[in-house]
């Protein structure tokens, strides 16, 4: 049997301008650098006989409603955007979400057919005892993650404990770090095994750099989170990191669509 090969897509639907390193980084270079945020959610679409009709969406962004009350630029719905590349909300059978913060964790009920993946730790986390801390609890959203509940109890989530294949090649691994029940995505492509960081590395700069984010639950997950990035990705450039708008400017665009890109295409040079 042939080993499963996928395309992979990178939908951009948000834009948050107004940061800088210093909001961005617990240790920046220049605290007044712009250091601007994009938003996105992943489709991962079978390309060979082994992987066909497999379908799977990572993250699932947030709403237009969302956007005014935390003042991001909304660019377009992200479950309409899955158009761009051939889908529909009725064709995902696998959502993965890296985890549950508010700007990943949208949009649950336009998905009908779709079965949530999630890290027991994420879960544990986002409902547990550390949301009695307002600091810890700003990141998420209460609706969406009493969401997350009825969705268990409508048995339309999926859990996992570490490392777990989802459809064939394509794994899940637990990281942490950023929030504690992140996990990234390893995918093979015909260039070799991409690897959908999402908030393992907002930015290339936080895994290269060695720079943290600010925003993060362990620093020691974060750290080692990169180094498992690393092992499990064909080169650098096979890391893909969850907010960086120099994904849309080093990857080939979709034709006609300058908010998608095409990660399993070389990037430009």
């Amino acid at each position: 049997m042939s080993t499963p090969l996928y395309e992979v897509f990178a939908l951009r639907y948000a834009h948050f301008a107004d940061r800088t390193q210093g909001s961005n980084l617990i240790f920046p270079d220049d605290h007044a650098a712009p250091m601007p945020l994009d938003f996105f959610v992943w489709v991962v679409k079978g390309a060979n006989e082994a992987a066909r009709g497999r379908t799977i969406l990572v993250d699932t962004g947030f709403d237009a409603e969302s956007a005014v009350r935390r003042n991001r630029t909304w660019i377009r719905s992200p479950i309409a955007a899955l158009e761009s590349v051939g889908v529909t909300a009725d064709d995902v059978h696998d959502v993965v979400l890296s985890h549950l913060h508010w700007d990943h964790a949208g949009h649950w009920h336009e998905l009908p057919n779709a079965k949530f993946h999630v890290q027991d730790a994420e879960m544990d986390y986002a409902t547990g005892r550390c949301m009695c801390h307002e600091p810890m609890r700003r990141p998420f959203d209460i609706e969406q993650v009493c969401t997350a509940v009825r969705f268990v109890y409508a048995e339309r989530v999926k859990f996992h404990d570490g490392t777990a294949e989802i459809a064939p090649g394509v794994h899940v691994h637990k990281v942490g770090g950023h929030s504690k029940g992140l996990q990234i995505l390893s995918v093979p492509t015909a260039r070799g095994t991409i690897v959908l960081a999402s908030d393992a590395a907002h930015f290339w700069h936080n895994i290269r750099r060695r720079s943290p984010f600010v925003l993060l639950h362990n620093l020691q997950d974060m750290i080692e989170g990169w180094e498992l990035c690393e092992r499990l990705a064909d080169s650098p450039d096979h890391i893909i990191p969850g907010h960086d708008p120099e994904v849309t400017r080093r990857f080939p665009k979709l034709p006609g669509d300058d908010n998608t890109v095409q990660l399993h295409l070389d990037p430009i040079a």
